[in-house]
């Protein structure tokens, strides 16, 4: 899961929320009413419990899920400690590729050096009396 699909659950629990207290809300305002509607307060009622229930239950996941991802286990203490040390091995293994292909690079242009010098010498007649 993505952290936009984390924020869109989120903001899913929170449309919900407020149609919870929309309902309640109205369950209420139909209550203060002199002549009330009984099957209209039920109805609000009824869909203020249904949306209780709803944010509820996502915000329980959410809250399982955080527990599961700060630790790697049910809530024991926090995973911060770890993820430090991992994310700092993470950057060394990146520093040492990185030195390892500048090192790669150099290797190549010495060979390529090496080789035209060795071209070159090559080519060259050796002097007369066939002392160098």
């Amino acid at each position: 899961m993505t952290a936009i699909d984390k924020i869109q659950v989120l903001d899913s629990i929170e449309k919900e929320l407020l149609l919870c207290l929309q309902s309640a809300g109205q369950a209420l305002l139909e209550l203060s009413k002199e002549k009330t509607s009984q099957k209209a307060t039920e109805t609000h009622t009824n869909q203020f419990l249904k949306s209780l229930n709803i944010v509820e239950s996502k915000l329980s996941e959410q809250i399982n899920y955080l527990t599961q991802v700060s630790t790697g286990q049910p809530h024991e203490g926090s995973g911060y400690a770890a993820a430090k040390v991992l994310q700092m091995a993470w950057h060394r293994i990146q520093h040492v590729k990185s030195r390892i292909k500048e090192l790669e690079e150099c290797k190549i242009k010495y060979v390529q050096a090496t080789s035209r010098l060795q071209t070159q010498r090559a080519g060259q007649n050796p002097p007369p009396g066939g002392v160098l």
